[in-house]
Protein backbone atom coordinates (compact mmCIF):
# COMPACT_ATOMS: atom_id res chain seq x y z
CA UNK A 1 0.00 0.00 0.00
CA UNK A 2 1.26 3.50 -0.86
CA UNK A 3 2.31 5.91 1.83
CA UNK A 4 1.42 9.63 1.45
CA UNK A 5 3.51 12.43 2.91
CA UNK A 6 3.76 16.22 2.62
CA UNK A 7 6.84 17.97 1.29
CA UNK A 8 7.76 21.43 2.60
CA UNK A 9 10.64 22.73 0.47
CA UNK A 10 11.13 26.29 -0.76
CA UNK A 11 13.40 25.05 -3.57
CA UNK A 12 10.80 22.59 -4.86
CA UNK A 13 8.05 25.24 -4.62
CA UNK A 14 10.21 27.74 -6.56
CA UNK A 15 10.99 25.17 -9.26
CA UNK A 16 7.32 24.22 -9.68
CA UNK A 17 6.37 27.92 -9.89
CA UNK A 18 9.06 28.38 -12.56
CA UNK A 19 8.19 25.28 -14.61
CA UNK A 20 4.39 25.44 -14.24
CA UNK A 21 3.40 29.14 -14.16
CA UNK A 22 -0.06 28.36 -15.56
CA UNK A 23 -0.84 26.37 -12.41
CA UNK A 24 -0.64 29.52 -10.29
CA UNK A 25 2.10 28.05 -8.16
CA UNK A 26 1.56 27.26 -4.52
CA UNK A 27 -1.34 29.02 -2.88
CA UNK A 28 -2.27 29.40 0.77
CA UNK A 29 -3.47 26.14 2.27
CA UNK A 30 -2.11 23.99 -0.57
CA UNK A 31 0.68 21.53 0.19
CA UNK A 32 2.92 19.64 -2.22
CA UNK A 33 2.60 15.95 -1.49
CA UNK A 34 4.32 12.80 -2.60
CA UNK A 35 3.61 9.12 -2.54
CA UNK A 36 5.72 5.99 -2.33
CA UNK A 37 3.53 4.47 -5.05
CA UNK A 38 5.42 3.75 -8.28
CA UNK A 39 3.71 5.40 -11.26
CA UNK A 40 5.16 4.62 -14.69
CA UNK A 41 5.95 7.60 -16.90
CA UNK A 42 5.74 7.26 -20.67
CA UNK A 43 7.82 9.85 -22.53
CA UNK A 44 6.17 10.76 -25.84
CA UNK A 45 8.31 13.86 -26.45
CA UNK A 46 10.13 12.57 -29.55
CA UNK A 47 6.92 11.45 -31.22
CA UNK A 48 5.11 14.67 -30.28
CA UNK A 49 7.98 16.66 -31.83
CA UNK A 50 7.69 14.68 -35.06
CA UNK A 51 10.72 12.44 -34.59
CA UNK A 52 10.40 8.78 -33.80
CA UNK A 53 14.15 8.11 -33.70
CA UNK A 54 15.94 8.20 -30.35
CA UNK A 55 18.68 10.83 -30.04
CA UNK A 56 21.51 8.29 -29.80
CA UNK A 57 20.23 6.58 -32.96
CA UNK A 58 19.77 9.93 -34.72
CA UNK A 59 23.49 10.63 -34.31
CA UNK A 60 24.66 7.22 -35.50
CA UNK A 61 26.81 6.73 -38.59
CA UNK A 62 25.77 5.10 -41.81
CA UNK A 63 27.54 4.52 -45.09
CA UNK A 64 25.52 7.30 -46.71
CA UNK A 65 25.80 9.86 -43.88
CA UNK A 66 29.54 9.65 -43.21
CA UNK A 67 32.23 11.52 -45.17
CA UNK A 68 35.86 10.51 -44.70
CA UNK A 69 38.82 12.73 -45.65
CA UNK A 70 42.57 12.20 -45.31
CA UNK A 71 44.89 15.19 -45.52
CA UNK A 72 48.69 14.94 -45.84
CA UNK A 73 51.01 17.84 -46.76
CA UNK A 74 48.24 20.11 -48.06
CA UNK A 75 45.20 22.22 -47.18
CA UNK A 76 41.81 20.81 -48.20
CA UNK A 77 38.21 21.88 -47.84
CA UNK A 78 36.42 19.32 -45.70
CA UNK A 79 32.88 20.80 -45.71
CA UNK A 80 31.45 23.81 -47.52
CA UNK A 81 27.72 23.26 -46.97
CA UNK A 82 25.78 25.05 -44.22
CA UNK A 83 24.62 23.16 -41.14
CA UNK A 84 25.72 21.55 -37.89
CA UNK A 85 28.38 18.86 -38.27
CA UNK A 86 30.12 16.38 -36.01
CA UNK A 87 33.82 16.28 -36.89
CA UNK A 88 36.03 13.55 -35.45
CA UNK A 89 39.17 11.63 -36.23
CA UNK A 90 42.88 11.34 -35.62
CA UNK A 91 45.77 13.72 -36.12
CA UNK A 92 49.36 12.56 -36.06
CA UNK A 93 52.64 14.23 -36.75
CA UNK A 94 56.37 14.30 -36.41
CA UNK A 95 57.82 17.79 -36.80
CA UNK A 96 54.71 19.18 -38.51
CA UNK A 97 51.61 21.23 -37.73
CA UNK A 98 48.04 20.06 -38.27
CA UNK A 99 44.96 22.23 -37.98
CA UNK A 100 41.24 22.26 -38.67
CA UNK A 101 39.67 25.68 -39.12
CA UNK A 102 36.40 27.40 -39.94
CA UNK A 103 36.99 30.05 -42.57
CA UNK A 104 34.80 32.70 -44.17
CA UNK A 105 37.09 32.69 -47.20
CA UNK A 106 39.37 35.33 -45.73
CA UNK A 107 40.04 34.62 -42.06
CA UNK A 108 40.55 31.06 -40.77
CA UNK A 109 39.80 30.38 -37.10
CA UNK A 110 41.29 27.18 -35.72
CA UNK A 111 38.97 24.71 -34.04
CA UNK A 112 41.77 22.19 -33.62
CA UNK A 113 45.52 22.74 -33.74
CA UNK A 114 48.39 20.30 -33.20
CA UNK A 115 52.06 21.29 -33.20
CA UNK A 116 54.50 18.42 -33.52
CA UNK A 117 57.90 17.71 -32.10
CA UNK A 118 61.06 16.96 -34.06
CA UNK A 119 61.87 14.01 -31.81
CA UNK A 120 58.52 12.46 -30.80
CA UNK A 121 55.60 11.29 -32.92
CA UNK A 122 52.33 12.74 -31.59
CA UNK A 123 48.94 11.14 -32.18
CA UNK A 124 45.75 12.77 -30.97
CA UNK A 125 42.00 12.09 -31.22
CA UNK A 126 39.51 14.91 -31.77
CA UNK A 127 35.71 15.05 -31.70
CA UNK A 128 33.70 18.28 -31.87
CA UNK A 129 30.62 19.87 -33.45
CA UNK A 130 30.78 22.90 -35.73
CA UNK A 131 28.19 25.26 -37.19
CA UNK A 132 28.85 26.37 -40.75
CA UNK A 133 26.82 29.38 -41.84
CA UNK A 134 26.48 30.84 -45.35
CA UNK A 135 29.95 31.55 -46.76
CA UNK A 136 31.76 29.39 -44.18
CA UNK A 137 33.76 26.27 -44.87
CA UNK A 138 35.73 23.83 -42.77
CA UNK A 139 39.32 23.28 -43.90
CA UNK A 140 42.08 20.96 -42.76
CA UNK A 141 45.81 21.60 -43.07
CA UNK A 142 48.73 19.25 -42.70
CA UNK A 143 51.89 21.37 -43.10
CA UNK A 144 54.29 18.63 -44.24
CA UNK A 145 54.63 14.95 -45.08
CA UNK A 146 55.40 14.37 -41.40
CA UNK A 147 51.76 15.05 -40.46
CA UNK A 148 48.33 13.70 -41.31
CA UNK A 149 44.66 14.27 -40.52
CA UNK A 150 42.15 11.42 -40.83
CA UNK A 151 38.79 13.16 -40.58
CA UNK A 152 35.23 11.84 -40.56
CA UNK A 153 32.22 14.15 -40.68
CA UNK A 154 28.49 13.71 -40.35
CA UNK A 155 25.82 16.39 -40.69
CA UNK A 156 23.56 16.28 -37.62
CA UNK A 157 21.26 19.25 -38.36
CA UNK A 158 20.60 21.87 -40.98
CA UNK A 159 20.72 25.64 -40.37
CA UNK A 160 17.05 25.63 -39.34
CA UNK A 161 18.03 23.10 -36.61
CA UNK A 162 16.11 20.26 -38.25
CA UNK A 163 17.81 16.99 -37.33
CA UNK A 164 19.33 15.02 -40.20
CA UNK A 165 18.71 11.32 -39.77
CA UNK A 166 21.35 8.83 -40.94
Amino acid sequence: MAQEFTIKSAQIEDKINQLLPSQGGFQAGVDFSASTMVIPVVDLTETAEGSSLRQDLQTCFSHNSLTVTQIVNTTSTIINTTGYYRVFGTAGNLNSTNSIAITDGTTPKNVFNQVGSSTTFISELFDFIVLLEAGDSLTGTSASTGGFLDISTRQIADLAKNLVNP
